[in-house]
């Protein structure tokens, strides 16, 4: 199909889902990411593609992998294709997809005797919840858990940032903090939040045995309420005036030092 105008019913429901209308759908853009998408097996509800994208030879065989399980597929001009970008440069492919499933069960089923989950706790920095997502599978993690007013992990900017991570790990969505730390308990996960003032280096807890590693939010971080409800809290020493870091970096560091434990078990 080819759509020539601004007021094309799909281009009308991309723009609705590229600005969160849309609950059950997501807006996925730019080349690597769809094929992610398609290679994760989401249930693809449509494929937008340039006509100047089309016509390079090298990305029509992909375009038409993405598009044999589409239900809908258009061509539009670059200039149509822009208006419902979420990026200045689009990449010439947009895919709206089914939302993943985000849920406890689905958490829970991912479970080992040795489980590595990640919790993200009031991050509204979407940019920040897609970095940590792509860290937490390159690191080995179990799943992750985004707890209520934390920034949707399928959010077109969280998925630039995870790079299909977001679509791979699982995830559970939407949990209060007293829940998750309940959930934890009752899947004997030790919980270990990450505060600037704790005094145990994170180098020196044992990240080997079943953890949720709970980060705050990144300009006050864990209420103390919220840090005695964790079973212990866990610092990264820091020289010079800086008076913490990014939490996706935080994040790596944390999640780096529990992968190198684990792999000397």
């Amino acid at each position: 199909m080819k759509i020539t105008s601004r007021d094309n019913s799909l281009l009308r429901q991309v723009r609705a889902v590229r600005d969160g209308k849309i609950d059950d759908l997501i807006f996925v853009e730019g080349w690597r990411l769809c094929e992610e998408a398609s290679f994760s097996q989401l249930e693809i509800e449509a494929v937008i593609v340039s006509e100047e994208l089309l016509r390079k030879e090298h990305a029509a065989a992909v375009i038409d992998e993405i598009s044999t399980t589409a239900k809908r597929t258009a061509t539009v001009s670059e200039k149509l294709l822009e208006s419902v970008s979420y990026t200045k440069t689009p990449q010439g492919i947009i895919v709206l997809a089914r939302r993943p499933a985000a849920s406890e069960a689905r958490l829970t089923a991912s479970l080992a005797t040795d489980s590595l989950v990640v919790v993200l706790h009031q991050i509204n920095n979407p940019v920040n919840v897609g970095a940590i997502l792509r860290t937490a599978e390159a690191a080995g993690a179990s799943g992750v858990i985004t707890t209520a007013n934390t920034s949707d992990p399928f959010s077109p900017k969280s998925l630039r940032g995870a790079m299909g991570s977001a679509f791979r790990l699982p995830i559970w969505t939407g949990p209060d903090y007293t829940a998750m730390i309940a959930w934890c308990r009752q899947h004997n996960l030790t919980t270990a939040g990450a505060d600037v003032e704790a005094t145990m280096p994170y180098t020196e807890i044992d990240w080997t045995k079943p953890t949720a590693l709970l980060l705050g939010p990144e300009s006050t971080g864990f209420t103390s309420e919220e840090l005695a409800e964790a079973d212990q809290t866990v610092s990264i020493p820091m020289k010079g005036a800086a008076e913490s870091l990014n939490v996706s970096v935080a994040a790596g560091i944390l999640l780096f030092e529990a992968a190198r434990q684990r792999s000397n078990v």
